[in-house]
């Protein structure tokens, strides 16, 4: 019987499109829980691969050369460990699994170490680029047993996107790294999605353009920007409902969900202590969002907010340079938070080679990469992006253009939460004096918590009353 070399586990879109592409290179084997699902990718979906279809456990995993390579592309949480039992009584030493899914780190983590004492290697793989760059080429973020990754090495490479610096996937580290460098990619991107809503919260409310205008306007932007997230936005813009004629974009509830690796970073990044407030306002956002009959029962208790009079050419100069700015930032909350977890986790990161990757088939790449790799280039070590050659002088002239912005998004009643949080993490990173010193007399004042002083060493205690 033919031994295939990969199998993978959960046909839903991102599996079924996966598979399709593995398979231009690699025979595989496919099976599914559900079988109808099976016949029907076969049926519908397989003209010429080389995929077998499998219909029981035993038959999936008979039908793969050892060392079996399997991918898990199944919901995170319970499900993957659910599957990962169901798979163990047929597995031998040195089987390979490798989770495609979002998983939680720790979960990751814990996996791991509990397969390592059971002779089967694993890797926690964080796929981007969602239906479109699973069939055609993702951004790929492998990590955990090394060897492993080496023996996978091939067909993860040729199922990846690919740039003139080679295929965006590239071992990241032990452990966690990958699923962890994952995280950080969705975190980035719910900031820099909010941050595009927020202009377009602006140009429609305040400028008042309908939405083909608004297409134009972000379309023109990316010519310079180069970001697949304002490309759609532009595309979205323009987009017709096929029932009512009417703009798609008007007819959509303004009700964001989330699947929580936003969420996660957040948590992440509160439990090592880095602010990552940017990224934070794209996850508030989100949950603010979802309470719309709250927000349509406040909103018919106070006044609606005048619109300020602005000069259309001067503003939108000003929310482009928003956008670089903000973005920019996000960037730089990812790396700093990705920075700390290196340290903290032992992952050894190579922070260049992350932006390399993140360069096409995910859904934050954009030519901000290329200038953060270049920074990266030049000092692997570095704290933050702001202070870049690459970076520095341009977040200096823009974040003096978001201070009329803001205070025409305040008069006009228009939340540009995530924007100002970037230029208020800016400002603060810049900062000589921030206020803390308050907060540490208030937290002596009424608990004890003691201070430190700017002209004598040690830790000191005052009784204010």
């Amino acid at each position: 019987m033919k031994k295939y070399e990969i199998g993978l586990i959960g046909l839903s879109v991102m599996g079924q499109n996966l598979a399709l592409n593995i398979a231009r290179n690699h025979s595989i084997s496919v099976y599914n829980r559900t079988e109808s699902k099976t016949k029907d990718f076969i049926k519908n979906k397989v003209d010429k691969q080389e995929i077998k279809a499998a219909y029981g456990l035993e038959d999936f995993i008979s039908s793969l050369a050892k060392p079996r390579k399997i991918m898990l592309m199944i919901k995170a949480g319970k499900p993957v460990d659910l599957v990962i039992d169901s798979l163990l009584p047929y597995l031998s030493k040195d089987d390979i699994i490798i989770d495609g899914g979002n998983s939680h780190f720790e979960d990751t983590n814990r996996r791991l170490k509990n397969l390592e004492e059971k002779g089967i290697r694993y890797l926690g793989v964080g796929i981007s680029g969602g239906e479109y760059g699973a069939l055609h080429g993702p951004s790929i973020m492998p990590g955990g047993t090394k060897e492993a990754y080496a023996e996978v090495a091939d067909i993860l490479k040729d199922a990846a996107a690919k740039t003139d610096k080679g295929a965006c996937v590239s071992y990241l580290g032990p452990k966690s790294a990958g699923h962890y460098v994952k995280m950080i990619h969705n975190g980035i991107e719910y900031g820099i999605m909010e941050i595009l809503a927020e202009i377009y919260d602006y140009l429609r409310k305040v400028l008042q353009l309908k939405p083909d205008e608004m297409g134009d306007v972000f379309a023109e932007w990316n010519q310079e920007l180069d970001s697949y997230l304002v490309e759609i936005t532009a595309k979205i813009m323009k987009k017709n409902d096929p029932k009512t004629g009417k703009k798609l974009i008007d007819l959509i509830l303004d009700k964001a969900k989330h699947k929580g690796t936003g969420k996660w970073s957040v948590q992440s990044a509160l439990d090592l202590g880095t602010a990552i407030p940017t990224i934070n306002a794209g996850v508030n956002a989100r949950l603010v969002s979802s309470i719309k009959q709250e927000r349509v029962e406040n909103a018919a208790q106070f006044d609606k907010s005048s619109r300020a009079l602005v000069d259309k050419k001067e503003i939108l100069s000003q929310l482009k340079s928003a956008l670089y700015f903000a973005s920019v930032i996000a960037y730089a909350e990812g790396f700093k938070l990705l920075k700390t977890a290196s340290e903290e986790y032992n992952y050894n990161l190579n922070y260049k080679e992350i932006a390399r990757i993140w360069e096409d088939g995910c859904i934050i790449r954009s030519g901000l990469l290329e200038p953060i790799q270049q920074a990266f280039a030049d000092n692997m070590n570095l704290n933050t992006l702001i202070t870049t050659e690459q970076f520095k002088d341009q977040l200096n002239v823009k974040a003096n253009q978001l201070t009329e912005l803001i205070s025409t998004a305040a008069q006009s009643g228009v939340p540009l939460t995530a924007i100002h949080s970037a230029l208020d993490y800016f400002n603060s990173l810049k900062s000589e004096e921030l206020p803390a010193n308050l907060i540490q007399a208030q937290r002596d004042f009424f608990g004890a918590h003691t201070y430190q002083r700017r002209d004598e060493k040690g830790t000191f205690h005052t009784n204010w009353e």
